[in-house]
């Protein structure tokens, strides 16, 4: 299980890993600016995003009092990225060995990480996370992003679960 991070070409920061983002132009609805900005920065486009939460703490961002509202995606496996903006480079990093980030940005992962795991004990694979493993995914893959999420050893309970909830295997 991976996120993307850009490398920062400008300061601040300049040079370090971060989330992309970046600022809302006066008008523009806040989910079509996360779109936009992550098709700017990282080329990705059509992903479905959805609201994380807001971080206003007055010190994130050494150029002044700066808040950010984050969004999640899923993104499919074989999804290829690449820098455009003011992005120097983009990398898909493994989330359990993430990089230094700038900003707040470790707390941020960790609050995204955070949700899909109260979704999985909820029963509930995350949205859009088995369509980006292909068609028909094995039940090893699953298996193996479950135990990444849930940083441990997993079983099959919750695919057989999601089988009679009908969330898996995809239907044709």
């Amino acid at each position: 299980l991976s996120f993307l991070a850009v490398e920062r070409r400008f300061e601040p920061f300049a040079g370090r890993w971060a989330l992309p983002g970046g600022f809302v132009e006066v008008g523009e609805d806040l989910a079509v600016a996360a779109a936009r900005e992550l098709a700017e920065e990282t080329g990705l486009r059509g992903l479905s995003l959805e609201q994380l939460g807001a971080w206003g703490a007055p010190d994130r961002d050494p150029r002044g009092h700066t808040v950010t509202v984050v969004y999640l995606g899923v993104a499919p496996a074989d999804a290829a990225a690449a820098a455009g903006d003011d992005a120097a480079a983009v990398r898909w990093h493994p989330v359990l060995d993430p990089p230094a980030l700038a900003f707040d940005h470790g707390g941020i992962l960790q609050a995204g990480l955070s949700l899909l795991r109260r979704r999985l004990d909820r029963d509930a694979p995350p949205e859009g996370w088995i369509e980006a493993l292909g068609p028909r995914p094995r039940a090893s893959a699953l298996l193996a992003l479950h135990s990444t999420l849930k940083a441990g050893p997993t079983t099959t309970s919750a695919l057989r679960r999601w089988r009679r909830r009908g969330l898996w295997p995809p239907r044709d």
